[in-house]
Protein backbone atom coordinates (compact mmCIF):
# COMPACT_ATOMS: atom_id res chain seq x y z
CA UNK A 1 0.00 0.00 0.00
CA UNK A 2 2.76 2.43 0.99
CA UNK A 3 4.63 1.61 -2.24
CA UNK A 4 1.53 2.50 -4.27
CA UNK A 5 1.24 5.89 -2.51
CA UNK A 6 4.94 6.57 -3.05
CA UNK A 7 4.65 5.67 -6.75
CA UNK A 8 1.58 7.94 -7.17
CA UNK A 9 3.38 10.81 -5.51
CA UNK A 10 6.44 10.23 -7.66
CA UNK A 11 4.28 10.30 -10.78
CA UNK A 12 2.99 13.79 -9.95
CA UNK A 13 4.92 16.87 -11.12
CA UNK A 14 7.27 18.28 -8.51
CA UNK A 15 5.39 21.59 -8.23
CA UNK A 16 2.08 19.79 -7.42
CA UNK A 17 3.73 17.77 -4.66
CA UNK A 18 5.20 20.95 -3.18
CA UNK A 19 1.81 22.74 -3.28
CA UNK A 20 0.14 19.86 -1.45
CA UNK A 21 2.89 19.65 1.14
CA UNK A 22 3.06 23.39 1.87
CA UNK A 23 -0.49 24.82 2.22
CA UNK A 24 -0.63 28.60 2.61
CA UNK A 25 -1.43 29.64 6.21
CA UNK A 26 -4.97 30.91 6.80
CA UNK A 27 -5.02 34.68 7.17
CA UNK A 28 -6.09 35.74 10.66
CA UNK A 29 -8.65 38.54 10.78
CA UNK A 30 -7.69 41.71 12.59
CA UNK A 31 -10.09 42.97 15.30
CA UNK A 32 -12.72 45.41 14.11
CA UNK A 33 -12.44 49.08 15.26
CA UNK A 34 -13.78 49.43 18.81
CA UNK A 35 -16.07 52.30 17.80
CA UNK A 36 -17.87 50.39 15.05
CA UNK A 37 -20.76 49.30 17.30
CA UNK A 38 -21.20 52.85 18.59
CA UNK A 39 -21.38 54.21 15.04
CA UNK A 40 -24.01 51.62 14.10
CA UNK A 41 -26.04 52.48 17.22
CA UNK A 42 -25.83 56.23 16.49
CA UNK A 43 -27.14 55.72 12.95
CA UNK A 44 -29.98 53.52 14.21
CA UNK A 45 -30.92 55.88 17.07
CA UNK A 46 -31.08 58.85 14.71
CA UNK A 47 -33.61 57.05 12.52
CA UNK A 48 -35.81 55.85 15.40
CA UNK A 49 -35.52 59.02 17.51
CA UNK A 50 -39.22 60.03 17.17
CA UNK A 51 -40.33 56.69 18.65
CA UNK A 52 -37.78 56.95 21.47
CA UNK A 53 -38.95 60.48 22.20
CA UNK A 54 -42.57 59.32 22.41
CA UNK A 55 -41.65 56.39 24.67
CA UNK A 56 -39.88 58.67 27.16
CA UNK A 57 -42.79 61.11 27.22
CA UNK A 58 -45.30 58.31 27.79
CA UNK A 59 -43.25 57.02 30.71
CA UNK A 60 -42.49 60.40 32.27
CA UNK A 61 -45.84 62.18 31.79
CA UNK A 62 -49.55 61.49 31.90
CA UNK A 63 -49.86 60.75 28.16
CA UNK A 64 -51.54 57.39 27.60
CA UNK A 65 -51.50 56.71 23.85
CA UNK A 66 -48.54 56.67 21.52
CA UNK A 67 -50.22 58.21 18.45
CA UNK A 68 -51.89 60.91 20.54
CA UNK A 69 -48.57 61.74 22.19
CA UNK A 70 -46.90 62.10 18.77
CA UNK A 71 -49.76 64.33 17.55
CA UNK A 72 -49.40 66.47 20.66
CA UNK A 73 -45.68 66.88 19.94
CA UNK A 74 -46.30 67.91 16.31
CA UNK A 75 -49.12 70.25 17.40
CA UNK A 76 -47.01 72.08 19.99
CA UNK A 77 -43.54 72.02 18.37
CA UNK A 78 -44.06 71.15 14.70
CA UNK A 79 -42.71 68.15 12.80
CA UNK A 80 -39.14 68.89 13.87
CA UNK A 81 -40.39 68.55 17.45
CA UNK A 82 -40.22 64.78 16.89
CA UNK A 83 -36.45 65.23 16.84
CA UNK A 84 -36.21 67.26 20.05
CA UNK A 85 -33.09 66.38 22.00
CA UNK A 86 -31.35 64.49 19.20
CA UNK A 87 -27.96 65.91 20.24
CA UNK A 88 -28.55 64.24 23.62
CA UNK A 89 -29.20 60.97 21.78
CA UNK A 90 -25.93 61.33 19.88
CA UNK A 91 -24.02 62.05 23.11
CA UNK A 92 -25.55 59.02 24.74
CA UNK A 93 -24.78 56.68 21.84
CA UNK A 94 -21.19 57.87 21.43
CA UNK A 95 -20.51 57.24 25.12
CA UNK A 96 -22.77 54.37 26.20
CA UNK A 97 -22.94 52.39 22.94
CA UNK A 98 -19.26 52.74 22.01
CA UNK A 99 -18.39 51.52 25.50
CA UNK A 100 -20.85 48.61 25.59
CA UNK A 101 -19.82 47.07 22.26
CA UNK A 102 -16.14 47.42 23.12
CA UNK A 103 -16.66 46.02 26.63
CA UNK A 104 -18.76 43.11 25.30
CA UNK A 105 -15.98 42.01 22.95
CA UNK A 106 -13.37 42.39 25.68
CA UNK A 107 -15.55 40.53 28.22
CA UNK A 108 -16.00 37.61 25.80
CA UNK A 109 -12.23 37.41 25.42
CA UNK A 110 -11.79 37.55 29.21
CA UNK A 111 -14.15 34.63 29.94
CA UNK A 112 -13.34 32.70 26.77
CA UNK A 113 -16.73 33.09 25.08
CA UNK A 114 -17.64 33.34 21.41
CA UNK A 115 -20.82 33.30 19.31
CA UNK A 116 -21.12 29.51 19.74
CA UNK A 117 -20.89 29.61 23.54
CA UNK A 118 -23.89 28.67 25.73
CA UNK A 119 -26.42 31.47 26.46
CA UNK A 120 -25.37 31.90 30.10
CA UNK A 121 -21.79 32.65 29.08
CA UNK A 122 -22.86 35.22 26.50
CA UNK A 123 -25.26 36.75 29.04
CA UNK A 124 -22.42 37.01 31.56
CA UNK A 125 -20.26 38.87 29.04
CA UNK A 126 -23.23 41.13 28.24
CA UNK A 127 -23.83 41.83 31.92
CA UNK A 128 -20.20 42.80 32.45
CA UNK A 129 -20.32 45.12 29.44
CA UNK A 130 -23.62 46.63 30.59
CA UNK A 131 -22.30 47.42 34.06
CA UNK A 132 -19.33 49.32 32.65
CA UNK A 133 -21.25 51.11 29.88
CA UNK A 134 -24.19 52.04 32.14
CA UNK A 135 -21.84 53.85 34.50
CA UNK A 136 -19.79 55.58 31.78
CA UNK A 137 -22.85 56.63 29.79
CA UNK A 138 -24.98 57.86 32.70
CA UNK A 139 -24.45 61.64 32.13
CA UNK A 140 -25.36 61.26 28.46
CA UNK A 141 -28.41 59.22 29.43
CA UNK A 142 -29.64 61.97 31.77
CA UNK A 143 -29.18 64.68 29.14
CA UNK A 144 -30.96 62.57 26.52
CA UNK A 145 -33.97 61.86 28.76
CA UNK A 146 -34.26 65.48 29.92
CA UNK A 147 -34.02 66.92 26.42
CA UNK A 148 -36.57 64.46 25.05
CA UNK A 149 -39.07 65.08 27.84
CA UNK A 150 -38.67 68.84 28.11
CA UNK A 151 -41.40 69.98 25.74
CA UNK A 152 -43.92 67.68 27.40
CA UNK A 153 -43.65 69.78 30.58
CA UNK A 154 -45.43 73.08 31.34
CA UNK A 155 -43.38 76.09 30.08
CA UNK A 156 -42.43 77.18 33.60
CA UNK A 157 -40.87 73.79 34.37
CA UNK A 158 -38.88 73.37 31.17
CA UNK A 159 -35.07 73.22 31.32
CA UNK A 160 -34.57 74.56 27.76
CA UNK A 161 -31.14 73.06 27.15
CA UNK A 162 -29.75 74.42 23.86
CA UNK A 163 -27.83 71.22 23.10
CA UNK A 164 -26.22 68.30 24.93
CA UNK A 165 -23.06 70.15 26.00
CA UNK A 166 -25.09 73.10 27.29
CA UNK A 167 -27.11 70.60 29.30
CA UNK A 168 -23.99 69.05 30.84
CA UNK A 169 -22.50 72.42 31.80
CA UNK A 170 -25.78 73.65 33.29
CA UNK A 171 -26.32 70.45 35.26
CA UNK A 172 -22.90 70.76 36.89
CA UNK A 173 -23.30 74.49 37.50
CA UNK A 174 -26.87 74.42 38.83
CA UNK A 175 -27.08 71.00 40.51
CA UNK A 176 -23.46 70.10 41.29
CA UNK A 177 -21.20 67.31 40.07
CA UNK A 178 -23.27 64.73 41.91
CA UNK A 179 -26.14 65.36 39.47
CA UNK A 180 -24.17 63.48 36.79
CA UNK A 181 -24.70 60.34 38.85
CA UNK A 182 -28.45 60.78 39.28
CA UNK A 183 -30.26 57.51 38.58
CA UNK A 184 -26.97 55.66 38.04
CA UNK A 185 -28.25 52.63 39.98
CA UNK A 186 -31.35 51.97 37.84
CA UNK A 187 -29.42 52.97 34.73
CA UNK A 188 -26.61 50.47 35.37
CA UNK A 189 -29.20 47.82 36.27
CA UNK A 190 -31.06 48.48 33.02
CA UNK A 191 -27.80 48.45 31.04
CA UNK A 192 -26.91 45.07 32.54
CA UNK A 193 -30.34 43.72 31.57
CA UNK A 194 -30.18 45.29 28.11
CA UNK A 195 -26.77 43.95 27.17
CA UNK A 196 -27.35 40.54 28.75
CA UNK A 197 -30.55 40.23 26.71
CA UNK A 198 -29.90 42.19 23.50
CA UNK A 199 -26.24 41.51 22.68
CA UNK A 200 -26.18 37.98 24.08
CA UNK A 201 -29.49 36.91 22.53
CA UNK A 202 -28.44 38.27 19.13
CA UNK A 203 -25.27 36.17 19.19
CA UNK A 204 -27.26 33.16 20.43
CA UNK A 205 -30.05 33.44 17.84
CA UNK A 206 -27.57 34.12 15.03
CA UNK A 207 -25.55 31.00 15.90
CA UNK A 208 -28.75 28.95 16.23
CA UNK A 209 -30.02 30.08 12.83
CA UNK A 210 -26.67 29.36 11.16
CA UNK A 211 -26.53 25.90 12.74
CA UNK A 212 -30.07 25.11 11.54
CA UNK A 213 -28.85 24.85 7.98
CA UNK A 214 -31.66 27.09 6.68
CA UNK A 215 -29.70 30.35 6.93
CA UNK A 216 -26.39 31.63 5.63
CA UNK A 217 -24.43 34.48 7.24
CA UNK A 218 -26.29 37.20 5.36
CA UNK A 219 -28.80 39.99 5.87
CA UNK A 220 -31.73 37.56 6.19
CA UNK A 221 -30.05 35.81 9.11
CA UNK A 222 -29.08 39.15 10.71
CA UNK A 223 -32.64 40.48 10.36
CA UNK A 224 -34.26 37.40 11.90
CA UNK A 225 -31.80 37.15 14.79
CA UNK A 226 -32.10 40.86 15.61
CA UNK A 227 -35.93 40.63 15.53
CA UNK A 228 -35.90 37.98 18.26
CA UNK A 229 -33.24 39.86 20.21
CA UNK A 230 -35.31 43.07 20.19
CA UNK A 231 -38.40 41.34 21.60
CA UNK A 232 -36.41 39.66 24.37
CA UNK A 233 -34.64 42.90 25.29
CA UNK A 234 -37.85 44.99 25.42
CA UNK A 235 -39.58 42.60 27.82
CA UNK A 236 -36.58 42.14 30.10
CA UNK A 237 -35.74 45.84 30.30
CA UNK A 238 -39.19 47.42 30.64
CA UNK A 239 -39.35 47.76 34.48
CA UNK A 240 -35.88 49.30 34.80
CA UNK A 241 -36.50 51.51 31.76
CA UNK A 242 -39.68 53.03 33.24
CA UNK A 243 -38.03 53.65 36.60
CA UNK A 244 -34.93 55.18 35.02
CA UNK A 245 -36.99 57.58 32.89
CA UNK A 246 -39.06 58.78 35.85
CA UNK A 247 -36.06 59.36 38.11
CA UNK A 248 -33.97 61.14 35.48
CA UNK A 249 -36.78 63.38 34.28
CA UNK A 250 -37.59 64.47 37.83
CA UNK A 251 -35.95 67.59 39.26
CA UNK A 252 -34.84 68.31 42.82
CA UNK A 253 -35.59 65.95 45.70
CA UNK A 254 -38.38 64.23 43.78
CA UNK A 255 -35.99 62.05 41.78
CA UNK A 256 -33.35 61.27 44.39
CA UNK A 257 -34.80 58.02 45.79
CA UNK A 258 -35.54 55.03 43.54
CA UNK A 259 -37.43 53.28 46.34
CA UNK A 260 -39.64 56.31 46.92
CA UNK A 261 -40.37 56.50 43.21
CA UNK A 262 -41.35 52.79 43.18
CA UNK A 263 -43.60 53.18 46.26
CA UNK A 264 -45.36 56.22 44.82
CA UNK A 265 -45.88 54.60 41.42
CA UNK A 266 -47.10 51.32 42.92
CA UNK A 267 -49.57 53.18 45.13
CA UNK A 268 -51.02 55.37 42.40
CA UNK A 269 -50.81 53.07 39.35
CA UNK A 270 -50.33 49.49 40.55
CA UNK A 271 -47.61 46.99 39.57
CA UNK A 272 -48.33 47.25 35.84
CA UNK A 273 -46.68 50.69 35.84
CA UNK A 274 -43.44 48.73 35.25
CA UNK A 275 -44.65 47.86 31.75
CA UNK A 276 -46.12 51.25 30.91
CA UNK A 277 -45.06 52.21 27.42
CA UNK A 278 -44.16 48.58 26.47
CA UNK A 279 -45.73 48.87 22.99
CA UNK A 280 -43.90 52.08 21.99
CA UNK A 281 -40.79 50.71 23.71
CA UNK A 282 -41.05 47.55 21.56
CA UNK A 283 -41.82 49.59 18.45
CA UNK A 284 -38.77 51.75 19.16
CA UNK A 285 -36.37 49.06 20.39
CA UNK A 286 -37.33 46.49 17.78
CA UNK A 287 -36.38 48.54 14.71
CA UNK A 288 -33.48 50.05 16.64
CA UNK A 289 -32.12 46.60 17.50
CA UNK A 290 -32.59 45.41 13.94
CA UNK A 291 -30.99 48.56 12.51
CA UNK A 292 -28.05 48.37 14.96
CA UNK A 293 -27.10 44.78 14.12
CA UNK A 294 -27.86 44.96 10.40
CA UNK A 295 -25.83 48.20 10.15
CA UNK A 296 -23.05 46.73 12.30
CA UNK A 297 -22.80 43.62 10.11
CA UNK A 298 -22.67 45.78 6.98
CA UNK A 299 -20.01 48.02 8.53
CA UNK A 300 -17.99 44.90 9.35
CA UNK A 301 -18.28 43.79 5.73
CA UNK A 302 -17.13 47.25 4.64
CA UNK A 303 -14.09 46.98 6.93
CA UNK A 304 -13.37 43.48 5.57
CA UNK A 305 -13.61 44.82 2.02
CA UNK A 306 -11.18 47.68 2.72
CA UNK A 307 -8.76 45.16 4.24
CA UNK A 308 -9.13 42.72 1.34
CA UNK A 309 -10.60 40.01 3.57
CA UNK A 310 -13.72 39.38 1.47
Amino acid sequence: MSKTIEQSAAALPANVVEERAVAPPKKKKKPYPFWLGGLAATIAASITHPLDLTKVRLQATGDKRMIESMRKTVRTAGFLGLFDGISGTWLRQMTYSVCRFWAYDESKKLIGADEKSPPWKLALAGSMAGGIAGFVGNPGEIIMVRMQGDYAKPPEKRLNYKHCLDGLFRMVREEGWSSLGRGVGPNVFRAVLMNASQLASYDFFKATLLNSGYFADNIYCHTTASFFAGTVATTVCSPADVLKSRIMSAAGAEGKSALQMIRTSMKTEGPMFMFKGWVPAWMRLQPTTMLIFITLEQLKRLVDWTRGDL
